[in-house]
């Protein structure tokens, strides 16, 4: 099949998120949903599909944060995920969904886990304390869904990204993702013509997925993954937050002082995972955007509608 040839029957849970927003762009006339239904309500989530009445469903909402965010509220952070996704999963099999394909993260990943990751590692440890909460509620994703699928026949795919950004993200300075988070502090200290600071010491290394890719990965492996268990699918560069705020910087055209807090935890040093199992459906590495100018992009959306942008008070 071709999900884009079904779009008025495929509904998008998070359809007013980053991603969701890029997935508008290449599926226009799907049904895209947002906060107006509160997921981690079950009647909530019943009246949607009875409104939208699915064949297909994506499943992009999540409560999420960044490593601050996830630490501060942890069980916030596993309550909320852990309802939303038993919610969707439980009313979309009760509707005989065909397809169903939830986000996750590599936050499911143990955090002493063999490097590059990979998908059968999953639930062999516990996920790094920075985000326990977040990456146990993903887990149970994939739990829920086999489970579904050996007792009831439900066919609920799950695919793993690393670090997503782009146009849309959320740009709280404490709360959000590191790109955001930089490309704002980077942003306002170029204003102001004061120095940045930045949690840790810039070594951690990881791996970005730009949204608009993440759009064509999420309809490519509607078409063509069938898997009982997670695939890895994330572009696989890394990069330091050094060289990520270097990046930012000249972007920006930024040339004042970076600072590093040090009494802010690093997270984990390294998160790097292995898409082979991806490549062998067919997707090529070519096929993600050149780092540097999805930076770019995603920095020109800010600059063109800095103040109105998510997280910004």
């Amino acid at each position: 099949m071709d999900i884009l040839n079904f779009q008025d029957e495929v509904l998008v849970t998070g359809g007013t998120g980053m991603v969701g927003k890029a997935l508008q762009k290449v599926m226009p006339h799907a049904h895209y949903v947002g906060s107006e239904y509160d997921l981690t309500k079950y009647e909530r989530t019943v009246q949607l599909f009875e409104e939208k009445n699915p064949r297909y469903v994506i499943h992009l909402a999540a409560k999420v944060s960044g490593m601050l965010g996830n630490m501060n509220a942890i069980g916030e952070h596993y309550l909320d995920n852990v309802l939303m996704n038993t919610n969707v999963l439980e009313v979309a099999r009760k509707f005989e969904v065909k397809k169903l394909m939830s986000i996750l993260s590599t936050c499911v990943y143990p955090e002493f886990a063999n490097l590059p990751l990979v998908e059968e590692d999953m639930h062999f440890g516990e996920p790094h304390s920075t985000n326990m909460g977040y990456g146990f509620s993903k887990r149970m994703v994939d739990v829920q869904s086999r489970t579904y699928r050996t007792q009831y026949g439900c066919n609920f795919v799950n695919i793993i990204p690393n670090n997503l950004f782009g146009e849309h993200d959320h740009f709280h300075l404490t709360k959000s993702h590191v790109i955001p988070s930089v490309i704002r502090k980077v942003y306002e200290a170029k204003k102001k013509q004061e120095p940045i600071v930045l949690w840790g010491d810039g070594s951690p290394k990881r791996e970005f997925t730009y949204s608009g890719d993440m759009a064509d990965i999420i309809v490519f492996c509607f078409n063509n993954f069938e898997g009982e268990k997670p695939i890895n699918v994330g572009n696989p560069g890394e990069y330091s937050i050094k060289e990520l705020a270097n990046i930012i910087s000249d972007v920006l055209e930024y040339d004042g002082q970076i600072k590093w807090d040090t009494s802010y935890s690093n997270g984990q040093p390294r998160k790097p995972s292995d898409n082979s199992k991806f490549q062998a459906l067919g997707w090529k590495n070519e096929n993600y955007t050149d780092f540097r100018e999805a930076i770019k992009m995603t920095c020109e959306w800010f600059l063109q509608n800095y103040p109105n942008v998510r997280g910004v008070e």
